[in-house]
């Protein structure tokens, strides 16, 4: 009997098929996200990254131009089990040589590369209006901003997205979840913090008026508590995206799990949202003390976070996208481990005797529930994740930094 045959044993005893798990997980698509590999530098703009975050590190190997960032995404997909989407900011956009267009007057060819990356790779495409690291930012603003030609400027640059999210869509088969985040917000305590918000409001709208089809593009809202340089007051808020999505149809909210307070859990946000929303987004990172952004990690929260999205039944509900950045270490290491992760959590959570949990909670047995709990952490996961990552065809944990090293030295080494 292999390993696998033994564990599989085990979990059938408690009513749990895992083939069925490794089967179900394939098909799940999670959002890969691009700008892990340069920083959240981009292609359209040579300065500094702006908006109330950052990235920490100088490794060596950063992708510089379109194809470097292709090639070690490549490199990184050869190392993920199941199913990913290609997740691109705006910034991001590839001119011919000479060529260039303004966000707000970006257009589908300047994507055309990406399309056929994804196609390339049978992948969707989500998108991202990039309102950061632009000299449009007027004081920390955009779709907030008192100065009327700059929110013309970051609207049209919205709705411009709207297309090129449509775009995505028909090009390749596969809904384009469109993210509207802004580090809207000031430093210090405002005299008015409704004004930017009825701003923001009415600058989303005009955003959503652009005509497209709802079939294909899923626009959302995403939150945040605070960012670097805007510590007092965000107008984005929790409050404010929820009320927005609840009062927008077919708009909606986006949960990053690093935009709370370190003392909230969206675990426990995921089970309340799906008791009102017919589908949300999903940002999946590693705060550490507060939205740092760190690779992500088989931690408990990340553990929790996928168990509430399978015991709920909501795999087909929730979109599921990786939004994290780490110039440390080596970032093609960064985005493959934390894509991982996310199987793993994924793939435990699709393990677990759920119904049989949930029995024991609604007849009340809780101490049988305790020990239970205690029982399921203990069950061989790791030989159903090496199972999954035979059947896909890739390298199991002992033997994934082995390929790291391998593509540092030949590749990342040689870059200027």
């Amino acid at each position: 009997m292999t390993g696998y045959e033994a564990a599989k044993a085990k979990y059938e005893a408690l009513g749990v098929d895992t083939d069925r798990a490794i089967e179900r997980l394939k098909k799940v698509p999670v959002s890969l996200h691009c700008w892990q590999l340069d920083d959240v530098i981009g292609f359209d703009n040579d300065g500094g990254l702006t908006g109330g975050i950052q990235t920490t590190g100088n490794y060596p190997g950063r992708a510089r131009t379109p194809q470097q960032l292709m090639e070690d995404m490549e490199e990184a997909m050869k190392l993920m089990p199941g199913t990913a989407k290609l997740n691109i900011h705006a910034s991001y956009a590839i001119f011919e040589p000479g060529e260039f267009a303004d966000r707000d007057a970006l257009e589908p060819k300047h994507f055309a590369k990406w399309v056929e990356f994804a196609k390339k790779h049978h992948m969707g495409i989500d998108f991202n209006p990039t309102f950061f690291s632009h000299e449009k930012v007027k004081d920390g603003l955009t779709l907030s901003s008192p100065d009327e030609e700059t929110r013309k400027f970051w609207i049209n640059h919205g709705k411009a997205c709207i297309r090129i999210s449509e775009y995505f869509a028909k090009e390749t088969g596969v809904p384009c979840v469109m993210n509207i985040w802004t580090g809207d917000g000031f430093k210090d305590v405002p005299a008015d913090r409704m004004g930017p918000r009825l701003r923001c409001k009415d600058s989303i709208e005009q955003i959503l008026s652009e005509p497209y089809d709802r079939n294909l593009v899923k626009p959302c809202v995403e939150s945040k508590v605070f960012g670097i340089g805007v510590e007092s007051y965000t107008v984005g808020s929790a409050e404010f995206t929820l009320s927005f999505a609840a009062q927008h149809e077919g708009c909606m909210p986006l949960m990053d799990n690093g935009h709370y307070h370190p003392t909230e859990y969206v675990s426990d946000k995921i089970p309340a949202m799906l008791c009102f929303y017919p589908e949300f987004a999903l940002h999946i990172t590693r705060g550490v003390r507060w939205d740092s952004d760190h690779v992500l990690l088989l931690d408990d929260e990340t553990k929790e976070m996928a168990k509430e999205i399978v015991r709920n039944d909501a795999l087909d509900r929730v979109y599921m996208a990786l939004d994290y950045f780490d110039a440390s270490i080596n970032r093609v290491l960064a985005l493959a481990t934390g894509f991982r992760s996310w199987q793993k959590a994924l793939l435990t959570a699709l393990c677990t005797p759920n119904e049989m949990l949930k029995e024991l909670q609604d007849t009340n047995q809780l101490g049988k529930l305790m020990v239970m709990h205690e029982a399921v952490k203990m069950l061989p996961i790791g030989e159903i994740w090496e199972e999954y990552c035979r059947r896909e065809g890739v390298c199991d944990d002992l033997h994934f930094y082995d390929e790291i090293e391998r593509y540092e030295r030949e590749v990342l080494t040689k870059r200027g």
